[in-house]
Parts: structure tokens; sequence; C-alpha cells
């Protein structure tokens, strides 16, 4: 939904690379990719198309969903682990490390991590209908800080953006 949303933002069209098993959508900045694999195939699609665009994993910026952080919460850092992430396993294998910026969508709902089974209904399932506000403003502030780490990079970004919004708009950092 985030790299859609910033599709549209760049006026940037996608084209389905049969070849890499991707979307590709080409802006001014660089480009937008949706693999078309499962998830924890994804890093097939980013490493193709990184190697032949000669792009460094430290230039991708992977953006993914995250169910261990509250809907409407934002992550970003410069490195790390998969924490339990298949996809961002997948990325990490193919490559070659860790050392590649991430940014991560909470996606949990009010009760927390879905446990068991309800894990699978959740990640592949539709948001309701009283999610969808914070939906729609955890994609607008997703969709400023890829702009803001490509206009002045990560370490802005991860300042402005890792932090959680408050009510009358002043941000304060979370514990």
């Amino acid at each position: 939904m985030v790299v859609d949303a910033l599709a549209s933002q760049f006026g940037a069209s996608w084209v389905s690379e049969k070849r890499w098993d991707c979307a590709l959508a080409k802006f001014g900045g660089g480009w937008l990719l949706k693999p078309l694999t499962y998830m924890n195939l994804s890093g097939e699609a980013v490493s193709a198309v990184s190697r032949f665009y000669k792009i460094e994993p430290g230039e991708v910026l992977a953006v993914y969903d995250d169910v261990d952080l509250p809907l409407g919460s934002l992550r970003i850092r410069q490195k790390g682990s998969a924490g339990g992430h298949n996809g961002v396993r997948s990325l990490i294998s193919h490559l070659g490390g860790e050392d590649f910026p991430r940014l991560k969508v909470g996606i949990a709902p009010e009760g927390g991590r879905p446990a068991g089974d309800r894990m699978v209904g959740h990640v592949l399932g539709r948001f309701t209908e009283g999610e969808r506000p914070a939906l729609a403003q955890v994609l607008d502030r997703a969709s400023d800080a890829v702009r803001t780490a490509l206009r002045s990079g990560i370490a802005n970004a991860m300042n402005i953006f890792n932090r959680k919004e408050q009510s009358n708009n002043e941000t304060t950092e979370k514990p």
C-alpha cells in the first residue's frame, strides 16, 4: 500500500517484469518495486533488480508490515535482523547481509500481536472499518518518511518519523 501511494504521488506507472517476478515503477529518484512472489521469496526480485541496476544494499529501502508494532506506528532502521519476518529473512539472504535500511509499518490490532492461527488471518486479511482511519494516517506518514529519506537521508528520516505522533501535533519519543 505504501509503494502504491508513492507511485501515485510520483506519477509513476507500474510495469510487470516477468524476468524478475515483480512490478517496477520508475520515478525521478529511483525505482519502486513490488515483488510478485510469495512474501518469503521477496528477496529474489529485490536482489535481481539491484544487481541489474547496480544498486547497493545500502541504497535499498525495504518497506514492510510489522505485526509487533501497533497499527499506525513506524520504525525506520539503517540495518538489523529479520526479527522473525520471513520476507526480511529473504531480503537478508539475497542481498548478502543485514546492512540495508528498512521502514517497518505497524499493523498489529488494538489487542496486540495475534497468536497462532489468527496471525495468518490478520496479516493476509483486510483492515476493519474501525482501523481504516489509522491505516490512512500511517500510509501518509510512511510515504512522507520515504520521501524524507530520499531527500535528506535515512538518519534524518529516523529522527523525524521514529516518534509517536500526538493528537496536538507535537511529537514525543516512544519508550
